[in-house]
């Protein structure tokens, strides 16, 4: 479903490399492939082996690093970032890679995920004095980093690094290497990449394609890689934990084009409409998707009932961001500025729409009725994933359960609230199975947390309060 009209986001996306006279270009290159992960702001840091250098802004990539922006990054390392606020805040201060200044040098960090412990550390590194300029958990690393009372920055950043809770794909880079962690549980995707004699890292896979790089491996939880002019070390700053990527990347958050540990996502895609068809009986004329996200699930559904896939509903992919308003009415009416349904095909047919997601309940309830207003006699809303009942601490924008519909209603009451004639959610166990992680476990290496209430690491109290304060505005 559309993610900027109902509040299901992914904070961001992560990209570094090393050893390319273009670095900064090909960042620029990399970060378009990553916009999906947020449009709300985009930066680059540079080095040349002396000195970083930033451009960050608020607003898309393409409106960020307009004609010239880049042509005094010299360098061949560095680092990007795209951002879509959920921890801290908006406003440029906020906006990665965070870059600090120090007579012992400089430092970026580009940061994917959340910390549950942020409040906790924040508020011990304050009482040593620490003063902090952004409302980022990112700083905090920065601030442990420096406190650290280990000679080498590779032993001070492994030793801060494992003192972070939560999830975390970090990417840093000093005058002259760049590191990258990912947490003991693998929540967030992270990948290694080549590009000729130059390595590259990035959130997704997609962005190796778009700069023409070699697909390596993922990174390993716990993992902590250094890459400078001598080539590649890796190490750990943590043994890894139970492994817990979110379940969400493979449902919603990714492209289909990219791959996470071997998985293609629009085949696992794929998958997940083929088994919610084995879990629901429902007697139709035609299968639409919920651009865009939901595609790939609806053509897998189409498959293995037999009922004929089409393009049901269709994008505008020319609206842009300037309509995308706090108040629930204007987010509303924003449907029908971003999804036309095509009353040829809908027309006169029962109509089962393939979704991913159900958070807020609103934009389903406007889609329905936009099909109904196009003549749709039957809507029947099939999800390939379970009810989302729980709130995510781990870098996705829902973090309370009072702003969930399946929290506090049945399936009947969702299925009457967005008035459709029939509602289906994928079981968690159906899920499993079709995205087909080999991992061992009944939840084969999934963070389930948001469907199942079991979060694969401690929560802090501060971490929940936080959220609440905020949902009282």
């Amino acid at each position: 479903m559309l993610a900027e009209l109902r509040g299901l986001n992914e904070e961001c996306g992560v990209f570094g490399i090393w050893g390319d006279p273009n670095a900064a270009q090909i960042t620029y290159y990399g970060l378009h492939a990553l916009q999906h992960r947020g449009q709300e702001g985009a930066g680059i840091v540079v080095t040349d082996g002396n000195s970083l250098q930033a451009v960050k802004g608020e607003g898309l990539v393409s409106e960020v690093f307009s004609t010239g922006k880049l042509d005094h990054l010299k360098g061949s390392g560095a680092i990007g970032h795209v951002r879509y606020a959920t921890a801290g805040g908006s406003g440029i201060e906020n906006v990665q890679p965070l870059l600090f200044r120090s007579s012992t040098g400089s430092l970026a960090i580009a940061h994917n995920g959340n910390l549950v412990n942020a409040t906790h550390l924040k508020k011990h590194l304050e009482r040593q004095g620490s003063i902090f300029q952004t409302s980022s958990d990112t700083e905090v690393l920065a601030h442990l980093i420096k406190k650290s009372g280990y000679a080498t920055f590779e032993q001070r950043a492994k030793n801060a690094l494992s003192l972070l809770k939560g999830a975390f794909a970090v990417v840093m880079m000093t005058e002259d290497e760049m590191t990258v962690a990912l947490d003991p549980n693998g929540l967030r995707p992270l990948s290694l990449g080549k590009l000729g004699d130059a390595w590259v890292v990035a959130s997704e896979t997609c962005a190796f394609d778009i700069i023409g790089a070699e697909y390596i491996r993922s990174i390993e939880p716990g993992e902590f890689l250094v890459i400078n002019d001598e080539g590649l070390k890796v190490d750990r700053f943590a043994f890894p934990a139970k492994r817990a990527i979110c379940t969400m990347e493979y449902v919603y958050f990714s492209r289909p084009d990219s791959d996470i540990d071997g998985i293609n996502i629009h085949t696992a895609r794929k998958r997940l409409g083929k088994e919610l068809a084995k879990e629901v009986q429902i007697e139709a004329d035609v299968v639409t998707g919920v651009p865009d996200s939901s595609i790939s699930a609806a053509i897998g559904f189409s498959e293995a009932t037999g009922i004929p896939y089409e393009l049901g509903l269709i994008k505008n992919r020319y609206v842009g961001r300037t309509f995308i308003q706090p108040s629930q009415d204007l987010r509303e009416r924003g449907v029908k500025m971003k999804l036309s349904p095509v009353r040829q095909v809908v027309n006169g047919k029962r109509v089962v729409m393939v979704d991913d997601s159900i958070v807020r309940g609103t934009t389903s309830r406007r889609i329905v009725t936009l099909l109904k207003e196009a003549g749709a006699t039957e809507v029947h809303v099939v999800i390939s994933s379970p009810p989302i009942k729980n709130p995510c601490f781990y870098g996705i924008d829902i973090s309370s359960s009072e702003e969930l519909i399946a929290s506090n209603k049945s399936v009947e009451e969702m299925c009457e609230l967005i008035g459709a004639d029939s509602l289906t959610f994928l079981s968690v166990e159906g899920m499993v199975r079709a995205i087909g992680r080999t991992d061992e476990g009944p939840e084969a290496g999934h963070c389930l947390a948001c469907f199942t209430n079991n979060y694969p690491t401690e929560i802090f109290t501060d971490t929940i309060l936080p959220h609440k304060k905020e949902l009282s505005r």
